[in-house]
């Protein structure tokens, strides 16, 4: 697995207007015929069949072979200002310098940003560098250092820090007409011994939230049957320090197994400041997840909600809910 970190410091204004013109507001392909060759446009048509997409780059030299590396469907993280502040994902990649200049004119080498990227979505976020620098295994609290490419474990935890899909495909053929690959048996014994961690504050986290609550699942307000209660971390375990492991009577919420537990956990549902649920326009994209969250969220203010939990909230606020820029 990989992550394309992108410098983008939103405080430098040339790179601001930038971020505006081709990010935010994105690139049309019509306005650019003259300059693009007849395979890159048949690609982004296939894929962008509206005709535009956000378009970001870096230019050539050492930079060459860390863009090579990436494919589509890697992720993208844009950083500046001591902050990571965009995610994205990787929909094409293609050099263009002619294309570049237009767009972006040249650097003070009087270089193009000739290695480009077509993304798709754009979702903002807001986490410090020192948080993305623990991620991936980097001591300090410097900012980045120019384009990087991460892989391997460090992007696995980076991505599970900011909720980043990591299979999505953007083949040449079209989903529907690719057949179903055939799953690989394993040979031998299907079970296995494995040594593995356990949380062992779980089932005491649990315990605590039962005492808490009144058997109601603390997003869509629902009774349930203990069973289909999780004690659900409302800041990822994995990113909590110890202190807040052991802080049950906040730390975590009992979320229904039928719904709740994995909108939260996949960011398409948040808790504001005060406890009102917050949907993600994520949720467009799929009418089941809408039409659920219509019938048992939206609208609602979850009792759940204090000021002595608000820190967590906030947590998955701005690193988990997928609040996505205007298509």
């Amino acid at each position: 697995m990989r992550i394309a970190l992108l410098p983008a410091r939103l405080s430098n204004r040339p790179v601001l207007e930038h971020f505006e013109t081709t990010i935010r507001a994105k690139v049309r392909f019509d306005d650019h015929l003259d300059l693009l060759d007849s395979e890159t446009l048949a690609n982004l048509l296939r894929i962008f069949p509206d005709g535009a997409a956000r378009m970001w780059a870096v230019t050539p030299g050492v930079n060459t072979g860390k863009w090579a590396k990436l494919e589509p469907g890697d992720p993208v993280a844009f950083c500046g200002d001591n902050k990571l502040h965009a995610l994205s994902h990787v929909a094409a990649l293609f050099q263009n310098e002619a294309l570049a200049e237009r767009l972006w004119g040249r650097d003070s080498k009087g270089r193009a940003w000739t290695n480009m990227f077509a993304l798709a979505e754009l979702r903002t976020v807001e986490i410090p560098v020192q948080e993305v620098r623990r991620a991936i295994g980097w001591q300090g609290d410097s900012s980045i250092p120019g384009f990087t490419v991460v892989e391997g474990d460090p992007a696995e935890n980076l991505a599970d820090l900011v909720n980043l899909e990591t299979d999505i495909d953007y083949s040449e053929s079209p989903a529907s007409m690719r057949p179903p690959s055939a799953a690989a048996v394993p040979e031998g014994a299907t079970d296995g011994i494995r040594e593995t961690t356990f949380r062992r504050e779980q089932r005491a986290l649990k315990r605590r939230l039962r005492q808490l609550s009144t058997g109601r699942c603390a997003l869509c307000g629902r009774a349930f049957p203990d069973q289909l209660l999780i004690a659900a971390h409302i800041k990822r375990r994995g990113q909590c320090t110890e202190d807040e492991r052991k802080d049950l009577e906040n730390i975590g919420m009992l979320a229904c197994a039928v719904g709740c537990d994995s909108l939260f956990e996949h960011g398409y549902i948040g808790v504001d400041y005060g406890g009102k649920l917050l949907v993600s326009n994520a949720t467009h994209n799929s009418g089941d997840i809408r039409r659920h969250v219509d019938d048992h969220l939206r609208d609602r203010v979850s009792p759940w909600w204090t000021s002595t939990r608000e820190p967590y909230f906030a947590w998955h606020r701005t690193r988990i809910f997928q609040q996505l820029a205007d298509e």
